[in-house]
């Protein structure tokens, strides 16, 4: 089954390492937009950066991210 996210009325593919998971990842952790994502598994598989990202990718990158700030979910440090 594929972990999916709605924002904006659009579904996305949340998987971990996906764009709109480190979207919300960034945007959890405080993070400036950096637009990124792995082709598999976060820190253990390859990094794909702003430049490789196509225009979906980078929808769901955004889109991660304010998904996450919208609902106020941040770390507390």
């Amino acid at each position: 089954m594929t972990k999916t996210e709605t924002y904006n009325g659009i579904e996305f593919d949340a998987r971990h390492g996906g764009p709109f998971d480190r979207g919300a990842a960034d945007s959890y952790y405080g993070r400036n937009t950096e637009p990124h994502y792995y082709l598999g598994a976060t820190m253990a598989s390859t990094k794909i950066g702003k430049d490789g990202m196509t225009e979906d990718e980078l929808v769901a990158y955004y889109s991660g991210y304010y998904w996450n700030t919208d609902n106020g979910t941040f770390k507390e440090y």
